[in-house]
């Protein structure tokens, strides 16, 4: 299978940490560079891709002279500003990368701003700054403006600030400098518009963004036994989540292989229904209601803006506009050869119906813990929840976007009931007006129909589609949503074959069969979180404790999660991703609980 291949030369996915401003961001590799970012935008076309092709990607990369440094990076602590540390036994040095946070008092809106400093000893620095613009399919000219260097292309432009001199070359700027310890380097980019920010914002700047992240992140609830991991995944989703819309994306990046030099490379910059949802709900148990209103109000819209013979998509750009294009972009060499190199997702055109279980159940919990929905709102939800009345029956591509003949999933049916029974529960919480009777009825045919016709034929268990045999790890989502108890006999005999046939030292795979793609990919990382919550809820608090150990392994050094993992337990597909990480913050909830729990009773939130 492609994946089975040699380890990839170059950077490796997992050797990256993320900085953003909740509007783009920006992966900083261990060695410094900066070589994946999106400009102005999370979604715009790329500035800087040596990740995707390290000969004219473009980056942004910052090397000291110092032999056999050890290299290493962490964030400081409750935040989103990264340090990457050089050490060797002639000095050390420390590069700090950072987005403003948009809560800083700044007449620049936004920029990538690059600290450099020395520890120890006297250090010679060589910064080097190639954008390659629009996709890497514009080489921009450059031009020198005192301290500055500006960079165009077309309608693009950037300008790239200094503390020190700036050479200009070939689509290029750059400077080499000594640097001792006492004296601060810094480097804004930016857009070309705004003057450059001078020493005393860009210190301003560093502080009232550690102050920013810090105060976030003291309204978490979570105290619990995995609170560092906790702390870095809730940061990871407020990254991902635009402070402007409230939308929240599936991952920030594209075209990072599920498998290498296969196909399957696909575009996450853009707000998936499915993932945004269950971030609600992450979010919330954290206690960050705020954010959980302001995806409210944004589906909302989406929502207001069906007609009667319309339905949610699946997917929607950031701004909430319908959801790019899949082209690919053939000049992109790819991550290890990993070809073709997609943008935009030609599944926004798909027909998924779990995305209104999902959508339900966070509207749900928003309206429980949250403000109340508006009386249109509601209507709106009303129309959504008769129309999933009307087609919980339908064959789709499902959870994992099969690009094959679509089917009759189980997870599919198991969201369609979860849409009616929040929608029943929110119309008798709320006292609002509603066919209760009609629905409770349709979500009991559901189930029926789940319980007679998605069973294994000789073994009994739940399976992934309709008269089939073959095992799906969206299964997992049964006992979390309540559909079925953790503890019931046919459940956990489902629990134990995905065990036996999907789980492979910690990691689960999504499914083994056929999906219409070629090749083959990686264990999904969501699913062993979900994994260890299943265990937990079932009672098997020793063996969940080992799966979370082992999926904590295959973060990164900095607790940063890929979409996937191959055999060698080595980060795949894009980067980080939201699933997981939400994933992780339910399942570290949810066995905290329970391993501190003295009664001896499961605890159901």
């Amino acid at each position: 299978m492609p994946h089975h291949a040699n380890p990839v030369p170059g950077r490796h996915i997992s050797e990256h940490g993320i900085v953003g401003d909740m509007d783009t961001a920006a992966l900083v590799a261990t060695d410094g560079t900066v070589d994946f970012m999106c400009w102005p935008h999370m979604d715009s076309p790329t500035i800087f891709a040596a990740l995707l092709d390290p000969e004219n990607g473009g980056e942004f990369s910052v090397v000291p002279s110092l032999q056999d440094a050890n290299r290493m990076q962490l964030y400081v602590p409750e935040t989103n500003v990264l340090i990457t540390r050089w050490m060797a036994e002639e000095g050390s040095m420390e590069l700090v990368d950072f987005m403003p946070h948009p809560d800083a008092n700044l007449r620049v809106p936004r920029a990538l701003v690059r600290c450099v400093r020395v520890l120890r000893g006297k250090v010679d620095v060589h910064v080097r700054c190639r954008p390659r613009l629009d996709y890497a399919r514009e080489v921009p000219d450059v031009e020198a403006y005192g301290d500055t260097a500006v960079f165009h292309a077309g309608k693009h432009s950037l300008r790239l600030a200094a503390t020190v001199p700036l050479q200009i070359g070939d689509g290029e700027a750059g400077a080499r400098f000594p640097l001792a310890p006492g004296k601060d380097v810094w480097f804004v980019l930016g857009d070309e518009e705004h003057d450059p920010l001078t020493t005393g914002e860009c210190e301003a700047a560093f502080k009232e963004t550690l102050d920013a992240w810090r105060r976030w992140m003291h309204q978490s609830h979570y105290k619990g036994r995995w609170r560092e991991r906790v702390e870095r995944s809730a940061l990871v989703l407020k990254l991902l989540t635009s402070h402007k819309f409230g939308s929240i994306a599936a991952a920030a990046t594209f075209g990072l292989p599920e498998a290498t030099g296969a196909e399957r490379n696909w575009d996450y910059r853009a707000t998936w229904i499915r993932d945004a949802s269950f971030t609600v709900y992450a979010f919330m148990r954290l206690g960050y209601v705020d954010e959980a209103e302001h995806f409210r109000e944004w589906i909302e819209a989406r929502v207001a803006a069906l007609d009667k013979h319309s339905s949610l998509r699946i997917m929607y750009a950031i701004n909430g506009d319908e959801a790019a294009e899949e082209k690919t972009l053939d000049h992109f060499a790819g991550y290890a050869n990993s070809v073709p190199v997609r943008i935009g997702n030609a599944a926004r055109t798909q027909t998924q119906l779990d995305i209104f279980g999902e959508l339900m159940d966070s509207l749900y919990l928003a309206n429980k813990y949250g403000t109340a929905m508006s009386h249109s709102g509601w209507m709106h939800v009303r129309h959504m929840v008769d129309h999933v009345s009307r087609h919980w029956r339908d064959p789709d591509e499902g959870i994992w976007e099969i690009r094959d003949k679509p089917r009759h999933f189980l997870h599919s049916r198991l969201m369609c009931w979860v849409a009616l029974d929040r929608a029943f529960r929110l119309a008798g919480k709320r006292s609002l007006p509603g066919p209760m009777v009609e629905w409770a009825a349709e979500r009991d045919r559901i189930a029926e129909d789940i319980w007679a016709n998605f069973r294994h034929p000789e073994k009994g268990y739940f399976v992934q589609s309709r008269g089939g045999t073959e095992l799906d790890a969206s299964l997992l989502m049964m006992p979390l949503v309540r559909f079925v108890s953790a503890t019931d006999p046919v459940w956990l005999a489902t629990l134990d074959a995905i065990r036996d046939e999907l789980t492979d030292d910690g990691m689960v795979f999504r499914y083994r069969n056929a999906d219409g793609l070629e090749g083959g990919e990686g264990a999904f990382t969501t699913c062993t979180f979900w994994y260890v919550e299943c265990l937990a809820r079932a009672g098997r608090l020793h063996e969940a404790r080992e799966i979370m150990a082992r999926g904590l392994l295959y973060s990164n050094h900095l607790g940063l999660f890929a979409e996937e993992l191959g055999p060698r337990g080595d980060q795949l597909g894009n980067f980080p991703q939201a699933l997981t990480h939400l994933a992780f913050i339910s399942a570290a909830y949810y066995l905290d609980r329970q391993l501190s729990n003295t009664t001896g009773q499961v605890w159901q939130p």
